[in-house]
Order: C-alpha cells, then sequence, then structure tokens
C-alpha cells in the first residue's frame, strides 16, 4: 500500500499528459460528427501525418550535429504551427476529393472511403520515409534537456519529478480547447458549424453555405490532429506510421466515453481515458501479483468503450442530439 501510494502523484502526472493528448485527437472525431454523424476514421492517420511534419520541422530547426537555427522553444512553436496548417489543409483536402461526392450514399459507403484513406496516408508516409531515410522510425531532438542530455525535470517534494516538457504539453492542449471553446460558442463562424450541426437544410435556407461550413469543420480538426501528433511525438520521442491505428481509437473512445458531438464530452473522456490507463498500468501488476502488468493497458480503453455502449451509450456528458421542430 505504501508504494502504491508513493508512486500516485506520478501516475496521475503521466495520466493527466496522455489523457490531453487524447482529447485533443477526439476532439477532432467530435466536431466531424457533431456536424455530419459520420466517423472520420482518416483523423487518426491525419494525427500521425502531423506528427512526422512536426519532428522533420525540429530535426531541420535543431540539427543533430550544429548549432540550432532558432532556441528550443522557437522550434516548438514552429513545428506545431506547421503540423496544424499542414494537418489542416490535408484534412479539407480529404473532404473534399473522398467525402463530399458520397455525402448523399448510404452511410457505409463514406465510411469505407474513410478506412481507404487511412491506409493510403499510411502507406504514402511509408514509402516517402523509406525513399528519404531509408527508415520508418524518425525520432525528434530533445528540445527540454540540459547539457548533459538529460531531460530537464521539474521536481515537487521528494516523490514527483515531472519533465517540463509536460507542462508545455498541457499547456498547449488547454489553450487550444480554450480558444476552440470560444470560437465555436462566440464567432459568427461557430455559430455558423452549430447551426450546420442541427439541421443542415434551414441553416442553408438562413444563408449559411453548408458545404464551406462543412469543410471548415475538417480543416479545423484536422488541425488540432496535427497539434496532437507533435505534441505525442515530444512524450514518447519517437514517430512512425502505424502510431495512428492504436492511438486514433483509443482517441474514438474518449470521444464515445465524453459524449460523441459534444466538445467538452470529449475533452472530459480524453482526460480520464488518460488517467484510467495511466491507473490501470501502474497498478494492474500489483493487484494481481505481477500476472498482469503494464504491456495490458490497451484493455482498459476498450473495455471502457464496451461498458459505455452497454451501461450508457450517449457517453458521460450526452451526446448532441438534434432537435427537429
Amino acid at each position: 500500500m505504501n508504494e502504491a501510494l508513493a508512486i500516485l502523484p506520478q501516475v496521475l502526472a503521466d495520466g493527466l499528459v496522455l489523457g490531453f493528448v487524447y482529447a485533443m485527437v477526439a476532439i477532432g472525431y467530435t466536431m466531424v460528427y457533431g456536424v455530419l454523424e459520420f466517423i472520420n476514421f482518416a483523423h487518426s492517420e491525419i494525427f500521425m501525418v502531423g506528427a512526422f511534419i512536426g519532428v522533420e520541422v525540429l530535426i531541420l530547426l535543431l540539427p543533430k550535429n550544429a548549432p540550432p537555427l532558432i532556441p528550443n522553444a522557437l522550434a516548438v512553436i514552429a513545428a506545431i504551427l506547421a503540423a496544424m496548417i499542414l494537418s489542416a489543409f490535408l484534412g479539407a483536402l480529404i473532404e473534399r476529393t473522398a467525402y463530399r461526392p458520397l455525402r448523399n450514399a448510404p452511410r457505409l459507403v463514406p465510411l469505407i472511403s474513410a478506412i481507404g484513406v487511412s491506409f493510403f496516408l499510411q502507406d504514402i508516409v511509408r514509402i516517402l520515409q523509406g525513399l528519404i531515410n531509408n527508415d520508418f522510425y524518425r525520432r525528434p531532438p530533445e528540445v527540454f534537456a540540459d547539457a548533459s542530455g538529460s531531460t530537464i525535470m521539474v521536481k515537487f517534494g521528494e516523490s514527483l519529478a515531472v519533465p517540463q516538457k509536460s507542462f508545455w504539453i498541457i499547456g498547449i492542449c488547454l489553450l487550444t480547447m480554450v480558444i476552440l471553446t470560444q470560437f465555436v460558442n462566440r464567432t459568427r463562424l461557430g455559430k455558423a458549424i452549430r447551426a450546420v450541426a442541427q439541421d443542415r437544410p434551414t441553416a442553408s435556407l438562413m444563408g449559411i453555405n453548408v458545404d464551406a461550413i462543412i469543410t471548415l469543420t475538417f480543416f479545423i480538426g484536422a488541425g488540432l490532429g496535427g497539434v496532437a501528433g507533435v505534441l505525442y511525438a515530444m512524450q514518447y520521442n519517437i514517430v512512425h506510421p502505424f502510431i495512428g491505428f492504436i492511438f486514433g481509437l483509443k482517441a474514438f473512445t474518449a470521444a464515445v466515453f465524453g459524449g460523441i458531438g459534444n466538445i467538452p464530452g470529449a475533452m472530459v473522456g480524453g482526460v480520464l481515458l488518460g488517467l484510467i490507463e495511466a491507473l490501470g498500468s501502474a497498478y494492474l501488476g500489483m493487484a494481481t501479483g505481477g500476472a498482469f502488468g503494464a504491456e495490458y493497458q490497451d484493455v482498459f480503453a476498450f473495455a471502457i468503450l464496451i461498458m459505455v455502449l452497454i451501461f450508457k451509450p450517449s457517453g458521460l456528458l450526452g451526446e448532441i442530439v438534434r432537435e427537429k421542430v
């Protein structure tokens, strides 16, 4: 028991970081679903592409055996902006080419198209990385390290040491979520997004360009996925073309957990899922006498998905339901 309590602060800190990254990806899923009632399974690969874009920018700006071109903090900001912008345009392009022509087709058809786009993006990244770097795995430079190369830690007492980059990750996630919430709730375009989500035909009659608003929704969601990809690369120090699959499924689970179509629900679901996964991976071995360990942490996400679908299909904060008059 003493050992469990001793590591609890560290586990909670790690779970918060993971949870906020889940939440960033989950918001992309939930925004598209809220407008189109469509699960964009290619979103997980947009997250992966954003991770690679951010890593390549960091490698370019902070060369390994040469002086950095700009300070580390500016390099991180540049990587995030590059990943956000390029991922956003990629999301808009995917919507225009792969989803818009199928908008009036049966729901299964765009779902199959999304899966096809997902495999296409994964293979394109594999081909490009193989041709350019002869390796699928890329490691970003450690931007939060001291002169000896060790990760800079912020200590709180005897039992808790949090990497400095964790504060950056949580801060960027919180800032992004606040900006998105204000945009959706207080701006003219945000009101247009909510109008299209509630009733597309009526929104069109009110003069709203529905196609443009749907593209904007994909643009914003994909941009958030790109930011999340860079934060993932900073946290785990490695990216490869397959990171999107499991991570994307967990983020989708977080969206369902919080309430699909509900932006605050996606935030809450992501953070809670990260905490539950961290607690499970840390304490499962203790609880089972070593029979099960951290390698079973992926089980928690999908067990939660099953329980939510059985006992509360609308999620913790409830699914956004359109009201028709």
